[in-house]
């Protein structure tokens, strides 16, 4: 479940400590938040948003339809600097029932790579991630 309002919901996490988010301090925890901005901008371009949760697996934070494969496509979104670090992911995509042949990570790094079959992307592509030119542009070339 998200909030809508993520202006209300950085008030309610941080409103003991809001000097990090105005000195912009790298490492504070945004995940919460980024999650929230995330979801708007899938709601906005996407029918259906889903959430998967395995005891086996671990979590994904959203799974949306990619028509052009006809599959799911799963999407993480990380804010701090580990980003690279996704088992949940990782074994999601790995699940050879699944059939999943790519996957994405948001993130707060500011260039395009795609290791393996996941692609890493700079958060503020979640507005994109709707159109056919953002999959189509995809290659599973390893960085």
């Amino acid at each position: 479940m998200y909030l809508n309002d993520v202006g209300l919901l950085t008030a309610m996490l941080y409103s003991t400590n809001i000097r990090p988010i105005l000195d912009t301090t790298c490492g504070i925890n945004l995940g919460a938040v980024y999650e929230s901005v995330v979801a708007q901008e899938l709601k906005c371009h996407t029918e259906k948003l889903y959430y998967y949760d395995n005891k086996k697996n671990g979590e994904v934070d959203f799974l949306i339809d990619d028509f052009n494969n006809l599959c799911v496509l799963p999407i993480e979104v990380k804010s701090g600097k580990d980003y690279t670090r996704h088992t949940s992911l990782t074994r999601f995509v790995s699940t050879p029932d699944y059939n999943i042949p790519r996957a994405i990570v948001l993130c707060n790094k500011q260039e395009v790579k795609t290791i393996k079959n996941i692609t890493y992307l700079p958060v503020y592509y979640a507005s994109f991630l709707a159109e056919t030119q953002v999959f189509e542009g995809f290659s599973n070339q390893a960085t």
